[in-house]
């Protein structure tokens, strides 16, 4: 008689179940590492926006602070006008990126410059591309909140005042 050579079904599904069990092991550490690095680029490009937005009140002295992402943004061959300053890159300008959402909003306008701003993130798919939102004002502070309603819509100026600053 011939002997067989090769694998039998039984040590094909023993193979196959070992490989499932550490797959369902490392995949939810692989998301939760996506998330940390969501994250940390989140606060990254809020810290762009904030120093964007010190570049354009400085440039722009009439129209205070920037009132949107696209005023602080531009194409590649962009010309610098208060409409489009060319300060930030056109990813972030489009208000996504890294799993984030963000937005700016200018406030209290004074002789039609707006004095305060803020910008904020929130991550675009809860608990898949991040957790926490963030947010900062004029006085530079960066902020956090543990977002635990899940929301994915960037904070508010009034939100952003009750989050807890990052140190």
């Amino acid at each position: 008689m011939r002997r067989q050579r090769g694998f039998t079904l039984m040590e094909l599904l023993i193979v196959l179940a070992i490989i499932l069990i550490i797959a369902g092991i490392t995949i939810p550490s692989l998301v939760h590492v996506k998330i940390n690095a969501n994250e940390t680029s989140a606060v990254a490009s809020i810290k762009a926006i904030l120093t964007a937005q010190m570049s354009y009140q400085t440039t722009y002295q009439a129209q205070g602070y920037a009132s949107s992402l696209a005023a602080l943004g531009g194409s590649e061959s962009c010309t610098p006008s208060p409409a489009n300053a060319c300060l930030l890159d056109e990813v972030l300008t489009s208000g996504t990126k890294a799993g984030y959402n963000f937005a700016v909003a200018g406030g209290n306008p004074a002789n039609g410059a707006n004095t305060t701003y803020v910008v904020g993130a929130a991550p675009e798919a809860y608990n898949r591309t991040g957790v926490r939102r963030f947010c900062a004002t004029e006085k530079g502070v960066i902020r956090r909140d543990a977002n635990t309603e899940g929301s994915t819509t960037p904070p508010t100026a009034d939100e952003c005042a009750r989050f807890q600053a990052m140190r």
